[in-house]
Protein backbone atom coordinates (compact mmCIF):
# COMPACT_ATOMS: atom_id res chain seq x y z
CA UNK A 1 0.00 0.00 0.00
CA UNK A 2 1.37 3.42 -0.96
CA UNK A 3 0.21 6.74 0.42
CA UNK A 4 1.04 10.39 0.02
CA UNK A 5 3.27 12.26 -2.36
CA UNK A 6 6.19 10.50 -4.05
CA UNK A 7 9.74 11.12 -2.88
CA UNK A 8 11.27 13.23 -5.64
CA UNK A 9 14.95 12.65 -6.29
CA UNK A 10 17.64 14.56 -8.21
CA UNK A 11 20.63 12.57 -9.46
CA UNK A 12 24.01 14.30 -9.75
CA UNK A 13 26.37 12.10 -11.73
CA UNK A 14 25.25 9.60 -14.34
CA UNK A 15 28.15 7.20 -14.49
CA UNK A 16 27.90 3.49 -13.80
CA UNK A 17 26.18 3.92 -10.45
CA UNK A 18 23.88 6.76 -11.52
CA UNK A 19 22.63 4.74 -14.46
CA UNK A 20 22.23 1.76 -12.14
CA UNK A 21 20.04 3.76 -9.75
CA UNK A 22 17.66 4.66 -12.58
CA UNK A 23 17.55 1.06 -13.81
CA UNK A 24 16.85 -0.24 -10.31
CA UNK A 25 14.10 2.29 -9.63
CA UNK A 26 12.51 1.33 -12.95
CA UNK A 27 12.85 -2.45 -12.55
CA UNK A 28 11.63 -2.66 -8.95
CA UNK A 29 9.31 0.35 -8.88
CA UNK A 30 6.27 -1.43 -7.43
CA UNK A 31 8.24 -3.40 -4.85
CA UNK A 32 10.13 -0.27 -3.76
CA UNK A 33 6.88 1.72 -3.46
CA UNK A 34 5.34 -0.97 -1.26
CA UNK A 35 8.38 -1.08 0.98
CA UNK A 36 8.82 2.68 1.15
CA UNK A 37 5.12 3.45 1.58
CA UNK A 38 5.23 5.81 -1.40
CA UNK A 39 6.76 5.99 -4.83
CA UNK A 40 10.34 7.11 -5.36
CA UNK A 41 10.71 9.06 -8.58
CA UNK A 42 13.64 10.71 -10.33
CA UNK A 43 12.71 14.32 -11.05
CA UNK A 44 15.97 15.80 -12.34
CA UNK A 45 19.43 14.71 -13.44
CA UNK A 46 22.77 16.38 -14.02
CA UNK A 47 26.08 15.27 -15.51
CA UNK A 48 28.96 16.67 -17.54
CA UNK A 49 27.97 15.17 -20.89
CA UNK A 50 24.35 15.45 -21.94
CA UNK A 51 24.82 13.49 -25.17
CA UNK A 52 26.41 10.32 -23.79
CA UNK A 53 24.41 7.11 -24.18
CA UNK A 54 23.96 5.64 -20.70
CA UNK A 55 21.60 2.84 -21.62
CA UNK A 56 18.60 4.49 -19.94
CA UNK A 57 15.96 6.92 -21.16
CA UNK A 58 16.80 10.34 -19.70
CA UNK A 59 14.26 12.31 -21.75
CA UNK A 60 11.61 11.93 -19.04
CA UNK A 61 13.71 13.81 -16.49
CA UNK A 62 14.54 17.50 -16.23
CA UNK A 63 18.16 18.04 -17.26
CA UNK A 64 20.11 20.54 -15.16
CA UNK A 65 23.45 21.78 -16.51
CA UNK A 66 24.52 23.51 -13.29
CA UNK A 67 24.82 20.62 -10.85
CA UNK A 68 24.91 22.88 -7.80
CA UNK A 69 21.48 24.26 -8.68
CA UNK A 70 19.91 20.88 -7.94
CA UNK A 71 19.97 21.89 -4.30
CA UNK A 72 17.52 24.70 -5.02
CA UNK A 73 15.41 22.94 -7.64
CA UNK A 74 11.66 22.96 -7.12
CA UNK A 75 10.05 19.58 -6.77
CA UNK A 76 13.18 17.89 -5.40
CA UNK A 77 13.21 16.36 -1.91
CA UNK A 78 16.51 14.47 -1.97
CA UNK A 79 19.73 14.90 -3.93
CA UNK A 80 21.82 11.82 -4.73
CA UNK A 81 25.47 12.83 -5.14
CA UNK A 82 27.43 10.42 -7.35
CA UNK A 83 30.04 12.84 -8.69
CA UNK A 84 32.94 11.74 -6.50
CA UNK A 85 35.97 13.58 -5.17
CA UNK A 86 36.65 14.92 -1.70
CA UNK A 87 36.13 18.54 -2.70
CA UNK A 88 35.05 20.47 -5.79
CA UNK A 89 31.52 20.14 -7.24
CA UNK A 90 30.58 17.23 -4.98
CA UNK A 91 31.28 19.14 -1.77
CA UNK A 92 29.66 22.31 -3.12
CA UNK A 93 26.51 20.37 -3.93
CA UNK A 94 26.49 18.55 -0.59
CA UNK A 95 26.79 21.78 1.37
CA UNK A 96 24.10 23.49 -0.69
CA UNK A 97 21.71 20.54 -0.44
CA UNK A 98 21.92 20.23 3.32
CA UNK A 99 21.90 23.99 3.71
CA UNK A 100 18.58 24.05 1.86
CA UNK A 101 17.20 21.46 4.27
CA UNK A 102 16.99 18.72 1.67
CA UNK A 103 18.11 15.15 2.07
CA UNK A 104 21.47 14.02 0.73
CA UNK A 105 22.42 10.48 -0.28
CA UNK A 106 26.02 9.97 -1.32
CA UNK A 107 28.42 7.20 -2.26
CA UNK A 108 31.38 9.53 -1.81
CA UNK A 109 33.72 8.04 0.79
CA UNK A 110 36.49 10.57 0.14
CA UNK A 111 34.18 13.51 0.82
CA UNK A 112 32.84 11.91 4.00
CA UNK A 113 36.33 11.00 5.23
CA UNK A 114 37.51 14.59 4.85
CA UNK A 115 34.30 16.56 5.53
CA UNK A 116 31.93 14.12 7.22
CA UNK A 117 31.82 15.97 10.54
CA UNK A 118 30.95 19.26 8.85
CA UNK A 119 28.25 17.67 6.70
CA UNK A 120 26.77 15.81 9.66
CA UNK A 121 26.55 19.10 11.53
CA UNK A 122 24.84 20.76 8.58
CA UNK A 123 22.33 17.92 8.35
CA UNK A 124 21.64 18.10 12.07
CA UNK A 125 21.13 21.86 11.97
CA UNK A 126 18.43 21.53 9.30
CA UNK A 127 16.99 18.19 10.51
CA UNK A 128 17.81 16.85 7.04
CA UNK A 129 18.78 13.26 6.29
CA UNK A 130 22.37 12.45 5.34
CA UNK A 131 22.77 8.83 4.22
CA UNK A 132 25.84 7.06 2.84
CA UNK A 133 25.41 3.29 2.84
CA UNK A 134 27.02 3.06 -0.62
CA UNK A 135 30.18 4.85 0.53
CA UNK A 136 31.57 1.79 2.32
CA UNK A 137 31.65 -1.73 0.82
CA UNK A 138 29.18 -1.02 -1.98
CA UNK A 139 26.10 -3.17 -1.59
CA UNK A 140 27.12 -4.62 1.79
CA UNK A 141 24.85 -3.09 4.49
CA UNK A 142 27.64 -2.53 6.97
CA UNK A 143 26.84 1.15 7.68
CA UNK A 144 23.27 0.25 8.65
CA UNK A 145 24.56 -2.79 10.52
CA UNK A 146 26.84 -0.68 12.72
CA UNK A 147 24.55 2.34 13.05
CA UNK A 148 21.40 0.35 13.82
CA UNK A 149 21.82 -3.40 14.21
CA UNK A 150 24.79 -3.19 16.59
CA UNK A 151 23.78 0.10 18.22
CA UNK A 152 23.44 -1.44 21.69
CA UNK A 153 26.96 -2.87 21.67
CA UNK A 154 30.33 -1.51 22.60
CA UNK A 155 32.47 -2.39 19.58
CA UNK A 156 35.92 -3.69 20.42
CA UNK A 157 37.35 -3.40 16.94
CA UNK A 158 36.23 -3.22 13.34
CA UNK A 159 38.31 -4.50 10.46
CA UNK A 160 38.07 -6.02 7.04
CA UNK A 161 38.79 -6.21 3.34
CA UNK A 162 37.74 -2.76 2.16
CA UNK A 163 39.13 -2.53 -1.37
CA UNK A 164 38.06 -4.92 -4.11
CA UNK A 165 40.92 -4.04 -6.46
CA UNK A 166 43.58 -5.04 -3.93
CA UNK A 167 41.67 -8.14 -2.95
CA UNK A 168 41.36 -9.23 -6.57
CA UNK A 169 45.11 -8.76 -7.06
CA UNK A 170 46.15 -10.58 -3.89
CA UNK A 171 43.73 -13.50 -4.27
CA UNK A 172 44.68 -13.91 -7.94
CA UNK A 173 48.38 -13.92 -7.04
CA UNK A 174 47.52 -16.54 -4.42
CA UNK A 175 45.62 -18.74 -6.88
CA UNK A 176 48.06 -18.46 -9.80
CA UNK A 177 51.50 -17.73 -8.34
CA UNK A 178 51.87 -14.75 -10.68
CA UNK A 179 53.58 -11.49 -9.75
CA UNK A 180 52.00 -8.20 -8.67
CA UNK A 181 52.65 -6.22 -11.88
CA UNK A 182 51.22 -8.96 -14.09
CA UNK A 183 48.02 -9.32 -12.07
CA UNK A 184 47.60 -5.54 -11.78
CA UNK A 185 47.65 -5.31 -15.58
CA UNK A 186 44.96 -7.99 -15.73
CA UNK A 187 42.85 -6.10 -13.17
CA UNK A 188 43.10 -2.96 -15.30
CA UNK A 189 42.11 -4.88 -18.44
CA UNK A 190 39.07 -6.31 -16.63
CA UNK A 191 38.02 -2.92 -15.25
CA UNK A 192 38.77 -3.81 -11.61
CA UNK A 193 41.58 -1.23 -11.47
CA UNK A 194 41.84 2.30 -12.83
CA UNK A 195 44.46 3.38 -15.36
CA UNK A 196 46.09 5.14 -12.39
CA UNK A 197 45.49 2.61 -9.60
CA UNK A 198 47.33 4.54 -6.88
CA UNK A 199 44.29 5.29 -4.68
CA UNK A 200 43.50 1.59 -4.55
CA UNK A 201 46.86 -0.16 -4.37
CA UNK A 202 48.40 2.41 -2.00
CA UNK A 203 45.58 1.96 0.52
CA UNK A 204 44.00 5.43 0.27
CA UNK A 205 40.55 4.19 -0.78
CA UNK A 206 40.49 1.68 2.08
CA UNK A 207 41.66 4.40 4.49
CA UNK A 208 38.72 6.61 3.50
CA UNK A 209 36.31 3.79 4.25
CA UNK A 210 38.03 2.83 7.48
CA UNK A 211 37.73 6.35 8.89
CA UNK A 212 33.96 6.22 8.29
CA UNK A 213 33.62 2.78 9.87
CA UNK A 214 35.65 3.87 12.90
CA UNK A 215 33.42 6.88 13.48
CA UNK A 216 30.32 4.69 13.35
CA UNK A 217 31.80 1.92 15.50
CA UNK A 218 33.32 4.04 18.25
CA UNK A 219 31.27 7.24 18.30
CA UNK A 220 34.26 9.35 17.29
CA UNK A 221 34.73 12.20 14.87
CA UNK A 222 35.94 11.00 11.46
CA UNK A 223 39.74 11.29 11.53
CA UNK A 224 41.10 10.34 8.14
CA UNK A 225 44.37 12.19 8.81
CA UNK A 226 45.10 9.71 11.62
CA UNK A 227 44.80 6.60 9.43
CA UNK A 228 48.17 4.98 8.69
CA UNK A 229 48.07 3.53 5.18
CA UNK A 230 50.39 1.07 3.45
CA UNK A 231 49.36 -0.58 0.20
CA UNK A 232 50.29 -3.77 -1.59
CA UNK A 233 52.95 -2.66 -4.11
CA UNK A 234 55.75 -4.41 -2.21
CA UNK A 235 54.01 -7.78 -1.81
CA UNK A 236 55.72 -10.50 -3.84
CA UNK A 237 54.36 -13.80 -5.06
CA UNK A 238 57.01 -15.34 -2.78
CA UNK A 239 55.43 -13.63 0.26
CA UNK A 240 52.06 -15.12 -0.59
CA UNK A 241 53.64 -18.56 -1.00
CA UNK A 242 55.45 -18.26 2.33
CA UNK A 243 52.23 -17.17 4.03
CA UNK A 244 50.42 -20.20 2.62
CA UNK A 245 53.16 -22.52 3.87
CA UNK A 246 52.69 -21.04 7.33
CA UNK A 247 48.89 -21.44 7.22
CA UNK A 248 48.01 -17.85 6.33
CA UNK A 249 46.73 -15.81 3.42
CA UNK A 250 47.73 -12.24 2.60
CA UNK A 251 44.94 -9.66 2.65
CA UNK A 252 44.97 -5.86 2.70
CA UNK A 253 43.02 -5.04 5.85
CA UNK A 254 41.73 -1.84 7.33
CA UNK A 255 41.64 -2.15 11.12
CA UNK A 256 40.39 0.27 13.76
CA UNK A 257 40.44 -0.23 17.50
CA UNK A 258 39.73 2.12 20.39
CA UNK A 259 41.55 1.75 23.69
CA UNK A 260 43.10 3.62 26.60
CA UNK A 261 45.88 4.86 24.33
CA UNK A 262 43.48 6.42 21.84
CA UNK A 263 42.04 5.42 18.49
CA UNK A 264 44.17 3.19 16.29
CA UNK A 265 43.40 3.17 12.55
CA UNK A 266 45.57 1.46 9.98
CA UNK A 267 45.39 0.00 6.47
CA UNK A 268 48.15 -2.54 5.86
CA UNK A 269 48.71 -5.97 4.31
CA UNK A 270 48.21 -8.68 6.95
CA UNK A 271 48.76 -12.40 7.25
CA UNK A 272 45.28 -13.75 7.98
CA UNK A 273 44.88 -17.25 9.46
CA UNK A 274 43.51 -19.66 6.86
CA UNK A 275 40.58 -20.56 9.13
CA UNK A 276 39.47 -16.92 9.55
CA UNK A 277 36.45 -15.84 7.43
CA UNK A 278 38.46 -13.02 5.84
CA UNK A 279 40.93 -15.54 4.42
CA UNK A 280 38.13 -16.85 2.21
CA UNK A 281 37.12 -13.47 0.80
CA UNK A 282 38.40 -13.62 -2.76
CA UNK A 283 38.14 -11.68 -6.00
CA UNK A 284 36.70 -8.19 -5.79
CA UNK A 285 34.50 -8.88 -2.76
CA UNK A 286 34.55 -6.74 0.37
CA UNK A 287 34.03 -7.97 3.92
CA UNK A 288 33.86 -6.30 7.32
CA UNK A 289 34.11 -7.81 10.80
CA UNK A 290 32.79 -5.98 13.86
CA UNK A 291 33.27 -7.39 17.35
CA UNK A 292 30.59 -6.36 19.83
CA UNK A 293 30.68 -6.99 23.57
CA UNK A 294 27.24 -8.64 23.59
CA UNK A 295 26.53 -9.65 20.00
CA UNK A 296 29.97 -11.16 19.42
CA UNK A 297 31.53 -11.28 15.96
CA UNK A 298 29.47 -9.84 13.10
CA UNK A 299 30.57 -10.62 9.56
CA UNK A 300 29.40 -8.65 6.53
CA UNK A 301 30.40 -9.76 3.03
CA UNK A 302 29.40 -8.92 -0.51
CA UNK A 303 30.18 -7.01 -3.68
CA UNK A 304 32.03 -3.84 -2.79
CA UNK A 305 31.52 -1.98 -6.06
CA UNK A 306 29.73 -2.15 -9.39
CA UNK A 307 26.53 -0.85 -10.88
CA UNK A 308 24.04 -3.18 -9.20
CA UNK A 309 25.43 -3.46 -5.66
CA UNK A 310 26.19 0.24 -5.26
CA UNK A 311 22.86 1.30 -6.76
CA UNK A 312 21.16 -1.11 -4.36
CA UNK A 313 22.75 0.66 -1.39
CA UNK A 314 21.78 4.10 -2.74
CA UNK A 315 18.15 3.10 -3.24
CA UNK A 316 18.04 1.47 0.20
CA UNK A 317 18.95 4.88 1.65
CA UNK A 318 16.20 6.50 -0.41
CA UNK A 319 13.69 3.98 0.95
CA UNK A 320 14.71 4.88 4.50
CA UNK A 321 14.21 8.56 3.76
CA UNK A 322 10.83 7.90 2.14
CA UNK A 323 9.76 6.10 5.31
CA UNK A 324 11.06 8.91 7.49
CA UNK A 325 13.54 6.51 9.08
CA UNK A 326 16.81 8.29 9.56
CA UNK A 327 18.80 9.56 12.49
CA UNK A 328 22.21 11.04 13.16
CA UNK A 329 24.54 10.29 10.23
CA UNK A 330 27.27 8.86 12.48
CA UNK A 331 24.82 7.12 14.84
CA UNK A 332 24.80 9.87 17.47
CA UNK A 333 24.53 13.68 17.55
CA UNK A 334 27.59 15.59 16.42
CA UNK A 335 28.13 17.00 19.92
CA UNK A 336 28.36 13.44 21.27
CA UNK A 337 31.10 12.37 18.84
CA UNK A 338 34.40 12.37 20.70
CA UNK A 339 37.72 13.58 19.34
CA UNK A 340 40.12 10.78 20.19
CA UNK A 341 43.87 11.11 20.08
CA UNK A 342 45.78 8.93 17.66
CA UNK A 343 47.02 5.75 19.31
CA UNK A 344 50.73 5.05 18.93
CA UNK A 345 51.24 2.05 16.67
CA UNK A 346 54.50 1.24 18.43
CA UNK A 347 52.55 0.21 21.53
CA UNK A 348 50.71 -2.55 19.68
CA UNK A 349 51.84 -6.08 20.32
CA UNK A 350 51.56 -9.07 18.06
CA UNK A 351 53.42 -11.47 15.82
CA UNK A 352 54.94 -10.21 12.59
CA UNK A 353 56.14 -11.48 9.24
CA UNK A 354 59.38 -9.95 7.97
CA UNK A 355 60.85 -10.56 4.53
CA UNK A 356 64.35 -9.55 3.43
CA UNK A 357 66.01 -9.73 0.01
CA UNK A 358 69.70 -10.23 0.76
CA UNK A 359 73.06 -11.01 -0.83
CA UNK A 360 73.82 -14.71 -1.07
CA UNK A 361 76.91 -14.74 1.14
CA UNK A 362 78.16 -15.88 4.51
CA UNK A 363 77.17 -13.80 7.55
CA UNK A 364 73.92 -12.30 6.28
CA UNK A 365 71.67 -14.36 8.52
CA UNK A 366 73.87 -13.57 11.50
CA UNK A 367 73.56 -9.85 10.77
CA UNK A 368 69.77 -10.05 10.62
CA UNK A 369 69.59 -12.19 13.76
CA UNK A 370 71.83 -9.73 15.61
CA UNK A 371 69.58 -6.80 14.68
CA UNK A 372 66.58 -8.73 15.95
CA UNK A 373 68.36 -9.64 19.18
CA UNK A 374 69.53 -6.10 19.87
CA UNK A 375 65.99 -4.75 19.34
CA UNK A 376 64.46 -7.39 21.61
CA UNK A 377 62.66 -9.26 18.83
CA UNK A 378 62.37 -13.00 19.39
CA UNK A 379 62.32 -15.12 16.23
CA UNK A 380 59.76 -17.92 16.04
CA UNK A 381 60.79 -19.23 12.62
CA UNK A 382 63.23 -18.34 9.85
CA UNK A 383 63.14 -19.60 6.26
CA UNK A 384 65.76 -18.95 3.60
CA UNK A 385 64.95 -19.62 -0.04
CA UNK A 386 67.36 -20.11 -2.93
CA UNK A 387 68.75 -17.34 -5.11
CA UNK A 388 66.36 -15.56 -7.47
CA UNK A 389 67.08 -14.38 -11.04
CA UNK A 390 68.91 -11.30 -9.76
CA UNK A 391 71.09 -13.35 -7.42
CA UNK A 392 69.38 -12.26 -4.21
CA UNK A 393 68.06 -14.64 -1.57
CA UNK A 394 64.77 -14.23 0.25
CA UNK A 395 64.75 -14.60 4.01
CA UNK A 396 61.37 -14.78 5.76
CA UNK A 397 61.00 -14.44 9.52
CA UNK A 398 58.00 -14.85 11.80
CA UNK A 399 58.43 -13.27 15.21
CA UNK A 400 57.01 -14.14 18.57
CA UNK A 401 54.62 -11.58 20.04
CA UNK A 402 56.46 -8.29 20.32
CA UNK A 403 55.81 -4.54 20.45
CA UNK A 404 55.79 -3.00 16.99
CA UNK A 405 58.33 -0.39 18.06
CA UNK A 406 60.82 -3.21 18.62
CA UNK A 407 60.27 -4.51 15.08
CA UNK A 408 60.72 -0.97 13.76
CA UNK A 409 63.95 -0.65 15.76
CA UNK A 410 65.30 -3.89 14.27
CA UNK A 411 64.53 -2.73 10.74
CA UNK A 412 66.16 0.61 11.48
CA UNK A 413 69.35 -1.18 12.59
CA UNK A 414 69.44 -2.89 9.20
CA UNK A 415 68.81 0.29 7.21
CA UNK A 416 71.67 0.88 4.81
CA UNK A 417 73.11 -2.59 5.30
CA UNK A 418 75.17 -3.71 2.31
CA UNK A 419 73.72 -7.20 2.79
CA UNK A 420 70.19 -6.10 1.84
CA UNK A 421 69.33 -5.77 -1.85
CA UNK A 422 65.90 -4.26 -1.35
CA UNK A 423 63.54 -2.71 1.17
CA UNK A 424 62.35 -5.18 3.85
CA UNK A 425 58.64 -6.00 3.98
CA UNK A 426 56.78 -6.13 7.30
CA UNK A 427 53.25 -7.51 7.71
CA UNK A 428 51.44 -8.08 11.01
CA UNK A 429 49.71 -11.38 11.68
CA UNK A 430 46.02 -10.92 12.39
CA UNK A 431 45.47 -11.96 15.99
Amino acid sequence: MTTGEPLRVALAGLGTVGGGVIKLLDANAELIARRAGRRIEVAAVSARDRTKDRGVDLSRFAWVDDTASLAQADGVDVVVELIGGADGPALTLARATLGAGKGLVTANKAMLAHHGLELAGAAEAKAAPLKFEAAVAGGVPVVKGLREGAAANAIGRVYGVLNGTCNFILSTMEATGRGFADVLAEAQALGFAEADPSFDIDGVDAAHKLSILAALAFGTQPAFADVEAEGIRAVLAADIAEAAALGYRVRLLGLAEAGPGGLFQRVHPHLVPADHPLAHVTGSLNAVVAEGNFVGRLFFQGAGAGEGPTASAVVADLIDIARGEYGAPFAMPVAALTQERKAASGDRRGRAYLRFAVEDRVGVLAEIAAAMRDAGVSIESLIQRGASADGSVLVAIVTHEVAERSVAAALEKLRGSQSLTGRPLWMPLLG
